[in-house]
């Protein structure tokens, strides 16, 4: 096994002991999605994103063991097996990550997919291709002056521009049928977005002014007749957005918040007191996390109907009314760093040094 190989072991690797917020950290700073699990020096198993996931909507708490949550019936491969025999399963099963594990539980080596086909993963073969609604009215103040020249929908992030990705990565799932709502510099968005070469359909809904996160939908009551998506033009979600589709359909809820689980240090002990102020509880620099609306949601035809017209309406009003009429409204949890909001200078500026380093390696 070489050194390239023997570092990715490394950075994949975590014990089975650790809390699962540990997991999704190591996911997040190696910018993997799956873990090889061991019992001290013994393979025991992968963990996903996906199971961490499924996990949190059971109500699992991050501090719960990876070992907890292990599925027994992964894939793996033998040291007998050939290396064309580990290659054909791992394109028939649609395999990421297939460890070689002995008889005594010892990993032997790992094969991933970008290493033996040259892309990060197997393609997701899926094709929903409901309606995507994307809010790209807003004014950008946050990132003036270049708001000044260019609507926000149109900065550059690497090599295209935020709604390019946020179309791009709605393709992947088989979306081609898109709604903008627009109002500043519309005609900017509209022309350079009828210029480019792109198998997907766009119809503009525009709003003549300021209308919130949702009152703009309001116009696309009568227009739109499946569950749909709908997405701020400022953010970049990495996550299979077909999986969030399924846990929305599962749980038969009216609306399903993307959530991105956010971690903040307290550098101070913290206290609890009781009754006369009796200490109860004590914590030494703890860390906290918090599940932050990252701004993707799906939702379904009917909610339409709660959007008053031509009036200012935030999406989080319309959780209240789905909250008062017990609507289910439910939420699906991605790490930290598989969201990325780019609504002001320090995040656009984050990205793009991070792109930069990605980049040059």
């Amino acid at each position: 096994m070489n050194m390239k190989k023997q570092d990715i072991i490394r950075n994949i690797s975590i014990s089975g002991k650790e809390p699962l917020v540990n997991a999704l950290k190591q996911m997040d700073r190696t910018g993997r999605k799956l873990l090889l699990v061991f019992d001290g020096n013994r393979f025991a198993g992968l963990v996903s994103i996906g199971d961490i996931q499924r996990a949190l909507i059971r109500n699992t708490g991050l501090q719960e063991k990876i070992n907890s949550i292990l599925r027994t019936n992964i894939r793996i491969a033998g040291p007998n097996d050939s290396f064309e025999e580990i290659k054909n399963l791992m394109v028939k099963m649609r395999i990421e990550c297939m460890p070689v594990v002995d008889s005594n539980n010892q990993l032997v080596d790992v094969f991933l997919w970008e290493d033996l086909f040259g892309e990060t993963g197997p393609a997701a073969e899926v094709s929903l291709n409901i309606p995507v609604v994307i809010m790209a009215g807003g004014q950008g103040i946050r990132l003036k002056p270049l708001t000044n020249v260019l609507p926000k929908p149109l900065l550059p992030v690497g090599d295209k521009t935020i709604i390019e990705y946020i179309i791009e990565r709605f393709g992947r799932i088989g979306c081609s049928h898109f709604f903008l709502s627009v109002n500043y510099k519309s005609e900017l968005i509209k022309h350079f977005l009828a210029q480019a070469a792109a198998d997907y359909n766009i119809e503009y809904f525009q709003e003549d002014k300021p209308l919130g996160t949702a009152g703009s939908l309001f116009l696309l009551k009568n227009k739109i007749h499946t569950s749909f998506f709908v997405t701020n033009c400022d953010i970049l979600v990495d996550q299979d957005y077909s999986e969030i589709y399924n846990y929305h359909h599962e749980q038969k809820n009216d609306i399903t918040l993307v959530a991105a689980l956010k971690h903040y240090n307290i550098p101070y002990g913290t206290l609890e007191s009781g009754d006369n102020g009796q200490l109860t509880a004590f914590r030494e620099k703890p860390e906290l996390t918090f599940k932050i609306n990252t701004g993707l949601y799906i939702l379904e035809p009917g909610t339409l109907e709660r959007i008053p017209e031509n009036t200012f309406f935030n999406i989080t009003d319309l959780i209240d009314i789905l909250f008062k009429e017990k609507r289910k409204v439910g939420v699906f949890p991605i790490s930290e760093n598989s969201w990325k909001d780019i609504g002001g200078w320090n995040e656009y500026m984050n990205l793009i040094n991070g792109l930069r380093k990605t980049s040059n390696k």
